[in-house]
C-alpha cells in the first residue's frame, strides 16, 4: 500500500462539551503538527494541602480530554481503492469519528491501530477527521496526552499487501548460508478469485540484490492468504551488537495487468539461544545485557515520539556504555526500534503495567480483559522484524504475579505472544514484594491485632504509599523479602511459565534460584542505580543471569523526586520521599533529560569495564557536614565542575570514580595523597579538602604505573554564552530535529555551573522551536516557553524544520553577548 504521512494540518484544543457551543465556538483550537503532546503545554496545577502522589506522578499536569480535528481532501480516483488510517500511538482511550461518523477507538495508548476510513470518506470532496483522547489520574508516571505518535495514511487496491503483513524469519544461519523465510499475508476484498505473481528480492545494506524467489499464490474473496517463500543468503552478514548489519526484503504483487502493490521491510540475519550454562547468545557468542530502563516521554518535547528523538536518546545511551534497553512500561515506539536496530542496541519490549489489579484509579485495567490480546498482536506485529528485540514482557510488577489465577493470566499472555513470534523469549518484571504484598498487609493486620491486645506490633510502610515508596522506606530489607520463602513459593509458577525470570530488585535471588531451580535463566529487569557494582559482580559471577537493567538509563518526567539527594535536618529526621510541587523529574536517570550524562554514567561505564580514565565528582559544598537521606535511588549531588563561588575556604568532598588499584587527588599540584580505590572498594573514594579555584586532578595507578586522570578546572573571567547543534545540517524527511545547546562558559570554554541565568531564543528561517528546557528537578518553567534559566550551566533547545533553508536560533542572557547560530536544512 502506498503510505503517505497524515501528520500535517491538524487542530488541536481541550474538548468541550458541545452542548456549550450551541452558539458558537467558545474555545478556539490551534494549528498542530504531529507528532503532539497536548498535555505538555497544560498548565501545571499545585495540589492543595498534602502531597498527592497522584499529582506527583504525573509531574502535577493535569489531565483531561483533548480533541484533535483534520480537514483533508480525497480524489475522486480513490474511489474503490482501501484507504486505512494508522496510528501508532494515541493516549488514550482514543475514539475516531470521520465525517461525524464513529469509525473506531483503542483504550490502550501504546498500542498501533488501524481504522478503515474507505467506507466513511467522501470521494472529491473534502473530510474532516476528529479525534478525541482522554488522560486522568490512569499512570504512575508521566504519559502525555493526544496523538503523541506519527500518523500514516495507506492507499492500497483490493488485492495488496495487508499492513504489517511481511514477516520474516532466520530459521538457519552458518558462515556460508542463512535461510530467510519471508511470509507475506495478501488479502483480496473483491469478489473475484485472484491469482498473482509473488517476487522477493533481498538486499544487503549496500544495496547489493544478494537473493530472489517467485512465486504464484491464489488469493480467496474475503480470505486471506500467505505466500511462504525460502530464500538463501551466501556468505551473510550477522546482526549483532557490535555490527548491526541490516537488509531489506522487498516484496511486489503484479497479475496480468502489471504491478498492483509493494512493500520493503528491513531485517537482520541472527540466532538467538538462550540455557543456563551459556546465557544468552547472539550468533553463537555470549552477550550479558548491559541494560537501561527509559520511560517514553522525550523531556522537553513531552511524549511527543519523533524519530531523531529517540535515534538521539538510543545514541546517546549506547555511548554511555548500554547496550540494551528496556521499554518501561510499554511497547517502544517504531522509531526507537528502526535506531536500536541500526546502533546494534538490544530491546526488551513490554507490554502493560498493569492486568487487571488497578495501579491508579483510572488506568488500562479497566480495559485489560477485553483488549489485552488485540494489543500484545499490535505489539508483537510492530516488533517482528526488528533484530534488535530479542525478548517480549508480558508485564511489570504485576500484583496478581503472587497468586494462581494471576499464574493463569499470565500463561495466557506468555502463549499468546509465543503464538505470533516463536523466534524470541518471554519475559515478565516481576516484583517479589509486590506479589506477596497481601501477605504483608495480613501481617500487619495481625500486628495490629497483637497492639491491641498489648503485644509489640511489627511496623510496615503506610498502605497509601506507592510501591517505590514503600521499597525506599525499606531498601535494606528488599533482598531478604526476595529470597523468602513466601516469595518463592508464590511465585513458583509465575516464573516457571516464562523462558527468563525477570526480577525487579531481587538479586538476593540470583544465587539462591541457581540452587532451587537450576533451570531458571534469570534478568535483573529492574534494579537499584547505586548498587550496579554489587549487582554487575552477580551477573559475571553467574552464567544463568543474563543481564542487570537499572532504573533509570534516561530520566523523565514524573515520578517526582523518586531519585533527588535528600538530608536529614534538625526539622526533619526523616525526609519525605514524596517531593513538592513544583519538582518536574523522577532525578534517577544516568542521563539527565537534555541528554547530559551525570556522574553516575560515568561511575556504570567504569564498573562495566568500558572506561580507563577515572572520573571526578564533586559534592555541593552547601550540603557538606549533612548526613544523606536519599533512597536506593538516589545518587549524591555530586557533579563535574570545581567552580563554587562564594565557598572559598570551605570544606567540600571529592569523589573520584575508578577501576584502577588507587587514585592521587591534587588541588593546584598539592597532593592530598593516594587512596585505594577499585572493585575491592565499590570502585570510588573520596577526599575531603577545602574548596580553592584551579585545578583538581585525579591520577589513577595500576601496579605503581598511572593508568589514567581525570581533570576538573575552575571557571574565570566573564560569563560567554555558547551556542552548539548537534548536527549542522537536517532534512525536511518527517521526524528530523536540531538540538542546541545552549551553555555558560569562559573564555577557555570551561562551564560556569553556578552562574545560572535566563536564556532566550528568537527563532528564525524554515524552523521552529519544539521545545526548550534544561535538567532542572523543581521549576514552574514551561517547555513552550522562548526564555529558560539554565539549569548547572546549560540549557537545551529542539528545533523542528518547515522547509528547505536555513534555521537561525539567536540566544541572548544577561551579563553575555548575542550569538546566532544557521543551522541548513536540505
Amino acid at each position: 500500500m502506498i503510505r503517505i504521512s497524515f501528520n500535517d494540518n491538524w487542530q488541536s484544543r481541550p474538548k468541550v462539551n458541545p452542548f456549550a457551543e450551541l452558539g458558537g465556538e467558545v474555545a478556539p483550537y490551534h494549528p498542530v503538527t504531529l507528532p503532539h503532546d497536548a498535555m505538555i503545554t497544560q498548565t501545571r496545577v499545585a495540589p492543595s494541602g498534602a502531597v498527592t502522589r497522584e499529582g506527583g506522578a504525573s509531574a502535577f499536569f493535569p489531565g483531561g480530554v483533548f480533541e484533535y480535528r483534520k480537514d483533508f481532501f480525497v480524489p475522486q480516483e480513490h474511489r474503490g481503492k482501501r484507504i486505512i488510517l494508522e496510528f501508532e500511538g494515541v493516549y488514550r482511550d482514543a475514539t475516531v469519528h470521520i465525517n461525524g461518523d464513529y469509525a473506531g477507538q483503542r483504550p490502550y495508548g501504546y498500542s498501533q491501530f488501524h481504522i478503515d476510513a474507505d467506507r466513511f470518506l467522501r470521494f472529491g470532496q473534502d473530510n474532516e477527521i476528529r479525534v478525541e483522547a482522554r488522560a486522568y489520574q490512569d499512570s504512575r508516571w508521566y504519559t502525555g496526552a493526544g496523538i503523541y505518535r506519527d500518523t500514516w495514511m495507506l492507499i492500497g487496491e483490493l488485492v495488496r499487501i495487508a499492513p504489517d503483513g511481511i514477516k520474516v524469519t532466520t530459521p538457519d544461519i552458518d558462515a556460508d548460508l542463512a535461510v530467510v523465510e519471508v511470509a507475506t499475508r495478501v488479502e483480496n476484498d473483491s469478489i473475484a478469485i485472484r491469482t498473482i505473481d509473488v517476487r522477493t528480492e533481498l538486499r544487503d545494506a549496500m544495496g547489493n540484490l544478494v537473493a530472489t524467489d517467485a512465486s504464484k499464490l491464489t488469493v480467496l474473496p474475503g480470505e486471506p492468504a500467505t505466500c511462504r517463500q525460502r530464500l538463501y543468503v551466501h556468505g551473510p552478514s550477522l546482526w549483532s551488537p557490535d555490527e548491526p548489519a541490516l537488509y531489506t526484503g522487498g516484496v511486489a504483487l503484479a497479475d496480468v495487468d502489471g504491478e498492483i502493490d509493494t512493500e520493503t521491510v528491513t531485517f537482520g540475519i541472527r540466532s538467538v539461544r538462550l540455557d543456563p550454562r551459556r546465557g544468552l547468545r547472539i550468533n553463537g557468542e555470549t552477550v550479558k545485557l548491559r541494560g537501561a530502563c527509559i520511560h517514553h516521554d522525550n523531556g522537553p518535547l513531552g511524549a511527543a515520539t519523533f524519530a531523531r528523538a529517540e535515534e538521539r536518546r538510543v545514541q546517546l545511551l549506547r555511548d554511555a556504555g548500554f547496550n540494551a534497553i528496556r521499554m518501561s512500561h510499554n511497547p517502544m515506539s517504531k522509531p526507537m526500534l528502526d535506531a536500536c536496530d541500526r546502533l546494534g542496541v538490544l530491546v526488551v519490549d513490554e507490554a502493560f503495567d498493569m492486568w487487571t489489579s488497578a495501579k491508579s484509579d483510572f488506568d488500562y485495567s479497566l480495559s485489560f480483559p477485553q483488549w489485552w490480546e488485540r494489543d500484545i498482536e499490535a505489539m508483537v506485529a510492530k516488533d517482528f522484524n526488528h533484530p534488535s528485540v530479542i525478548l517480549y514482557s508480558i508485564g511489570n510488577e504485576i500484583p496478581e504475579a503472587g497468586s494462581a489465577v494471576g499464574a493463569a493470566w499470565g500463561r495466557k499472555l506468555a502463549e499468546k505472544v509465543r503464538a505470533l513470534d516463536g523466534t524470541r523469549y518471554v519475559t515478565n518484571a516481576v516484583n517479589g514484594m509486590l506479589a506477596v504484598l497481601s501477605d504483608l498487609a495480613a501481617l500487619r493486620q495481625q500486628g495490629r491485632s497483637r497492639q491491641g491486645q498489648g503485644q509489640q506490633a511489627p511496623t510496615t510502610a503506610d498502605e497509601n504509599k506507592g510501591i517505590n515508596t514503600l521499597m525506599t522506606d525499606a531498601g535494606a530489607a528488599m533482598d531478604a523479602i526476595g529470597s523468602s520463602e513466601l516469595v518463592t513459593r508464590r511465585t513458583a509458577e509465575s516464573f516457571a511459565l516464562l523462558d527468563v525470570a525477570g526480577m525487579n530488585y531481587a538479586e538476593s535471588r540470583y544465587g539462591l534460584d541457581r540452587e532451587l531451580f537450576p533451570n531458571r535463566i534469570i534478568l535483573g529487569t529492574e534494579t537499584f542505580p547505586t548498587r550496579i557494582d554489587r549487582n554487575w559482580q552477580l551477573v559475571e559471577q553467574y552464567s544463568h543471569v543474563i543481564g542487570d537493567f537499572t532504573w533509570t538509563g534516561w530520566d523523565y518526567l514524573g515520578e517526582v523526586g523518586l531519585g533527588r539527594p535528600r538530608y536529614v535536618t534538625p526539622d526533619n529526621a526523616q525526609p519525605s520521599h514524596a517531593a513538592p510541587y513544583p519538582y518536574l523529574l523522577a532525578g534517577c536517570g544516568d542521563i539527565d533529560i537534555t541528554g547530559h550524562r551525570r556522574p553516575a554514567s560515568y561511575y556504570r561505564e567504569i564498573v562495566f569495564g568500558l572506561r580507563a580514565q577515572p572520573y571526578l565528582a564533586v559534592r555541593k559544598p552547601e550540603h557538606h557536614g549533612q548526613t544523606f537521606a536519599g533512597g536506593p535511588w538516589a545518587w549524591s549531588d555530586a557533579i563535574a565542575g570545581w567552580t563554587w563561588p562564594g565557598f572559598e575556604g570551605s570544606p567540600i568532598t571529592v569523589e573520584v570514580y575508578s577501576a584502577a588499584e588507587e587514585v592521587e587527588l591534587l588541588v593546584n599540584g598539592r597532593s592530598l595523597g593516594r587512596r585505594p580505590v577499585g572493585a575491592q572498594h565499590r570502585f570510588r573514594t573520596e577526599f575531603e579538602t577545602s574548596y580553592e579555584p584551579g585545578e583538581l586532578l585525579a591520577i589513577a595507578y595500576r601496579d605503581g604505573a598511572e593508568s589514567g586522570r581525570d581533570v576538573l578546572r575552575s571557571a574565570t573571567g566573564p560569563v560567554r554564552l555558547r551556542v552548539e547543534a548537534d548536527r549542522p545540517v537536517l532534512t525536511t524527511d518527517g521526524g528530523d530535529l536540531a538540538y542546541v545547546t545552549l551553555s555558560l562558559v569562559d573564555e577557555h570554554g570551561t562551564m560556569h555551573t553556578h552562574a545560572d541565568r535566563p536564556v532566550r531564543v528568537a527563532i528564525s528561517g524554515d524552523g521552529v522551536l519544539l521545545g526548550f528546557g534544561s535538567a532542572a528537578p523543581s521549576t514552574e518553567e514551561r517547555f513552550d516557553a522562548i526564555e529558560r534559566r539554565t539549569y548547572e550551566g546549560r540549557a537545551l533547545a529542539v528545533l523542528r524544520p518547515t522547509g528547505p533553508g536555513e534555521i537561525s536560533l539567536l540566544a541572548s542572557a544577561p551579563g553575555c553577548d548575542p550569538v546566532e547560530i544557521l543551522i541548513a536544512v536540505e
